[in-house]
């Protein structure tokens, strides 16, 4: 009888393939799953009312919405994601500001990885990670006085278990994507007011900025301040507004888009202004609470930058919360 006897170094190339073979199966990629929806040109805003584009069952994230059609005020079209079969939605948002977009700006094509505007005056989408842990519907809504009911086109989707990473680093499962608005706030000169207010764990993910100045561009002297986990003094983000955005002397030279902030609307004359601005790869992660105020013009100590006038604001803070 002829007997074989392997070394235990023979082995390891078996004890590899076997390993290999099992952390394949149980590898994460296994555990995706691709779902998404589209609509061509439905009729189903007429009324107002709020329609439902999609609705989903599972554990996963959105990761991708496009919205195309062209009426007047497309660009006020709400749309609404509801998480985890919540009452009210988690983020509600106006098609335009959603991705930074004041004014019912027409600067188009331009686009980055995370966002952008193709056409007139839609082709309007964004890639941002919403996540969902039991489930996700998603609806639209005609801009408030606007009585036409015309065809609309729309691209949903996302990917079961999915991770949300800032910065490289994956969010715990329960992170949710939240959306703060502040809407036609009139701030007084050097008024300092609130974006967010969460006391919360999470990191800031993006902040977009519509506003208009009863006279002058001096409010773009603010500096953006995070009040961090309860603290009284504030990390500065921004030694004035328009750098915040990554501008520079009042935005002299423009519209710009990059992937981590941009400007979407300039108008000297009319002083007024829209921009969009990321956190994803430069996080302000919080364990305690946020607090993110921008403030009407500037002053540091008896000094006041300009001469900053009332200005009206709208302003979309976008927080993942856990």
């Amino acid at each position: 009888m002829l007997i074989i006897r392997l070394r235990p170094w023979c082995l390891l190339p078996l004890v590899l393939t076997s390993l290999c073979f099992a952390a394949d199966n149980a590898s994460p990629v296994k555990q995706l799953k691709s779902f998404g929806a589209a609509g061509k040109e439905l009729h189903v805003l007429a009324g107002g009312k709020e329609a439902e584009l999609f609705h989903y069952s599972g554990h996963g994230c959105l990761t991708h919405m496009w919205f195309g059609g062209s009426w007047k005020g497309y660009d006020r079209t709400r749309i609404r994601v509801y998480v985890d079969s919540e009452p009210a939605a988690s983020i509600d948002m106006e098609l335009g500001l959603g991705v930074g977009i004041g004014f019912s700006d027409p600067a188009a094509p331009w686009g980055i990885a995370r966002m952008g505007k193709t056409g007139q005056p839609s082709g309007i989408y964004n890639t941002f990670r919403i996540p969902f842990g039991k489930d996700v519907r998603v609806t639209a809504q005609i801009g408030q006085g606007i009585t036409e009911n015309p065809p609309f086109w729309w691209i949903i989707r996302g990917v079961e278990n999915l991770p949300v990473t800032v910065a490289g680093v994956r969010l715990p499962d329960a992170a949710r994507l939240h959306l703060y608005k502040l809407e036609n706030h009139l701030a007084q000169p050097l008024e300092e007011f609130a974006l967010c207010d969460t006391h919360s764990a999470g990191a800031l993910y993006l902040v977009t900025i519509a506003a208009r100045s009863q006279g002058n561009l001096n409010f773009l002297e603010a500096q953006m301040r995070a009040y961090i986990d309860g603290a009284r003094e504030p990390m500065m983000l921004s030694s004035g507004l328009e750098d915040y955005f990554l501008g520079t002397y009042y935005f002299n030279r423009g519209r710009y888009y990059t992937p981590v902030a941009g400007l979407t609307h300039i108008d000297p004359k009319d002083s007024s202004f829209s921009a969009y601005r990321f956190h994803d790869d430069d996080p302000s992660v919080f364990h305690r609470g946020l607090r993110l105020t921008c403030r009407c013009g500037e002053k540091a100590k008896d000094h006041v930058f300009g001469d900053p006038k009332p200005t009206m604001y709208t302003t979309y803070a976008w927080v993942y919360e856990w």
